[in-house]
């Protein structure tokens, strides 16, 4: 039986991604939309159908709603626009990012000014007595 994972932007801004099994997500957007079922969409009506991608198995659409789950929300508004270089860089560690964008790089850090610049962390740091 065919399957959806399917994200639906609440009336909030936030986002909710979901799965179900079918031949079509009008009812189960419908459900949503209505407040059928409680849970997080009811109280953040009305939703919108932003995304979806049909599975041919449910095993294989839930799998892809709990990665998506997991996702920022910059991942899933680079999926939602459908902007692949987007999502690449919404997918990169943030190390990762800085390193290959210089203009992300942090500050250099300076010392607690509390902390003395003479102090290591391989001395330890006495306590002021």
């Amino acid at each position: 039986m065919p399957a959806f994972v399917y994200m639906l932007r609440c009336a909030d801004g936030s986002y909710y991604v979901g799965s179900s099994r079918g031949e079509s997500l009008e009812k189960r957007v419908g459900e949503h939309q209505a407040g059928t079922f409680a849970g997080y969409t009811s109280s953040r009506r009305p939703v919108m159908l932003v995304w979806s991608e049909p599975f041919e198995r449910f095993d294989e659409a839930v799998a892809c709603e709990r990665r998506l789950k997991g996702w920022s929300r910059a991942k899933k508004e680079a999926l939602i626009r459908g902007d692949w270089d987007g999502l690449q860089a919404a997918a990169k560690r943030p190390g990762a990012q800085r390193a290959a964008d210089p203009s992300l790089s942090r500050p250099t850090q300076m010392p607690h000014p509390e902390v003395p610049a003479s102090a290591s962390l391989e001395g330890g740091l006495q306590k002021s007595r």
